[in-house]
């Protein structure tokens, strides 16, 4: 959907469908399902939310609930896992931070204590971890930076030293990014490397 609204190509497929189908997976506690088999996460959550507003269908759904079910991910250090008492992470932030955002409820969000958490993500060496105890992996720069944006406290993170090390994550031969440098690199880290 997201691609299909920057080349205005909605009129491509029939939206109608999509509003259905996306309908037909959030569950009476506001969660979202992936698909048929019903596992429930977070990033379910936020691409839900994210096709619905695109196609400005949010109304369609009930937005309260899923607003409710996505705080009760929230942890007491201020992020969020991917489901009600899970363990913080920083994909799973983003995914309920960027849901929150979509349907205007940054206010249930303690960004102070959230902005500590995920700038508390990024290592001396420059780069950033998912969680406590990790190693940075590229990927990140895009989850934690965008969380950081979201909240307005991208400042609490030392920009030039992400961006040094980010650079580091690149094969001068191929231009592609590993997780980290001297790793192998793929198409997932490469994008989140520009993306960061």
């Amino acid at each position: 959907i997201q691609v299909l609204c920057l080349f205005d190509a909605l009129d491509e497929i029939d939206v109608d469908k999509v509003v259905k189908y996306v309908k037909s997976l959030q569950q009476e506690d506001g969660s979202f399902s992936g698909d048929t088999w019903r596992e429930i996460d977070s990033r379910f959550s936020y691409c839900a939310l994210s096709c619905m507003k695109l196609l400005g269908k949010l109304d369609e759904l009930n937005v309260e609930a899923a607003v409710d079910w996505i705080s009760k991910c929230k942890n007491f250090d201020g992020a969020y896992g991917c489901i009600p008492g899970a363990e913080s992470h920083a994909g799973q932030t983003f995914c309920c931070v960027g849901a929150l955002a979509i349907t205007d409820r940054l206010d249930l969000v303690d960004k102070d204590l959230l902005g500590w958490w995920l700038a508390e993500r990024q290592l001396p060496v420059g780069g950033l971890n998912g969680r406590p105890e990790k190693l940075p992996d590229v990927c990140y720069s895009w989850w934690v930076l965008s969380s950081l944006c979201i909240i307005n406290r991208d400042h609490w993170i030392d920009g030039d030293k992400l961006a040094s090390w980010i650079l580091k994550c690149q094969d001068t031969e191929t231009g592609g990014f590993a997780d980290r440098p001297g790793d192998m690199v793929d198409v997932f880290h490469t994008f989140f490397a520009i993306a960061g």
